[in-house]
């Protein structure tokens, strides 16, 4: 058993002894070993090994078999080619090799890419022994490799302080109802895996819902992933995902407007839903000296108010009152401090009434029809002082004399 950590894998002689002349390396611990084919796999059970040099044996087929047989995540690989191609060095690299330089470069050249692979090597030990701390100490879920739920709101709300991160997106992505099984959740976190960058951020979350942090990427780049992740499922498994910017938000904000869009998405079996494409910006209804922090903190308490006495009750009681009158009418509704849903299906008219509160001193009303010949759709803004339970009665059950005069016709 040798002690050397770097492998030198090759059939040519000459190549050995020019690599070796070549690579004079930095630390007086390092040296290298050489070995043909045949031995490499033996030579490779000492765990001292952390560079592994291959030489091309002259049939690129076999060297990508044999590069393929022997790639772990215990050394990196670096291919040594006798000319440049580009298919083949990109056929390596797909199979996981980590860097290549020509049996022809300059010794600084290998000096170099040889130190970067060492360098990475001792990221990737770091990286391992601070996840299987984390699992030890339960923050890492052991099956997905994902940040538990129970640490979710203390790790993430520190995550989104940086600044790298505030250029990103946040999503909070489930299974539709319709194809929860006891296995699909297992096929949702590979998925998620296989379409996440190292660096996104990844937590598990209560209801089979994940948590996902993407910096540095706008709406597009976050529905690509969310595209990808359902891709990967396949049309039996349907994914929702409620997307919103991070920027300086608190974690607390950021639930709430992705959970937000989720219900959105949820709601009209759309993939993804971008918060901002739904609610309009604060700057259409408010004057500068409006926007202080303080007056937010009022008119939201008195939204709230306004949420658990007015809006609730109320779509609570009409959903009562009409399922009877209703016939082969399905009546769906919610409330959540972001927006308030009431919905009407029949065969395929569907329509449906949300309340939107974007801040401060109002919220709006949007009622959208969807089928044949339907009424037109309505944009209502009420002051706050104007949400009363007669107001608030009178608009929904306006709504649906208009759906029942559409199913009608």
């Amino acid at each position: 058993m040798i002690d050397d950590n770097i492998l030198l894998v090759t059939e040519n002689e000459e190549v050995a002894e020019s690599v070796l002349s070549k690579l004079v390396l930095l630390r007086e611990s390092d040296s290298i070993a050489v070995c043909d084919y045949k031995m490499a796999k033996k030579m490779l059970e000492n765990p001292t090994v952390s560079i592994v040099l291959v030489h091309e044996n002259g049939d690129k087929e076999k060297t990508l078999k044999f590069l393929n047989s022997i790639i772990s995540a215990e050394y990196e690989i670096i291919l040594l080619v006798d000319e440049y191609d580009q298919d083949f060095i990109l056929a390596a690299y797909d199979l996981g090799v980590s860097d290549y330089y020509s049996v022809k470069s300059e010794s600084y050249e290998m000096l170099i890419r040889t130190v970067n692979c060492f360098k990475s090597r001792a990221l990737k030990v770091r990286f391992s022994r601070n996840l299987t701390l984390l699992k030890q100490l339960g923050v890492i879920d052991d099956e997905t490799g994902f940040y538990k739920y129970k640490y979710s709101r203390e790790l993430l709300a520190e995550f989104i302080k940086d600044k790298r991160v505030q250029n990103g997106m946040f999503i909070v992505l489930v299974l539709d109802d319709s194809c929860k099984t006891r296995f699909s959740a297992d096929k949702l976190s590979k998925a998620i895996k296989k379409s996440v960058r190292c660096d996104d951020i990844v937590s598990v979350v209560k209801g089979g819902k994940f948590y996902i942090i993407l910096p540095n990427v706008d709406k597009l780049g976050a529905f690509a992933v969310v595209n990808k992740i359902q891709d990967i499922l396949g049309a039996k498994l349907v994914v929702r995902a409620g997307v919103c910017r991070i920027e300086n938000k608190t974690f607390e904000r950021l639930e709430k407007e992705a959970f937000s869009a989720l219900s959105e998405a949820c709601q009209t079996n759309e993939t993804s839903v971008f918060l901002e494409e739904h609610v309009k910006t604060l700057d259409e209804w408010l004057d500068d000296d409006e926007k202080d922090e303080k007056n937010f903190k009022l008119f939201q308490n008195a939204y709230n108010n306004k949420l658990e006495k007015v809006i609730a009750p109320v779509f609570f009681r009409l959903q009562k009152a009409y399922e009877e009158k209703l016939f082969h009418t399905k009546i769906d509704q919610y409330t959540d401090e972001l927006q308030s849903v009431f919905q009407l299906k029949h065969g395929d008219r569907e329509s449906r009434l949300k309340i939107i509160y974007p801040g401060f001193a109002k919220i709006v009303i949007y009622i959208t029809h969807q089928g044949l010949d339907t009424p037109e759709n309505k944009e209502i803004s009420l002051n706050l002082n104007a949400v009363t339970q007669k107001g608030i009665a009178k608009i929904v059950e306006d709504f649906i004399k208009e759906f029942k005069q559409s199913v009608k016709d």
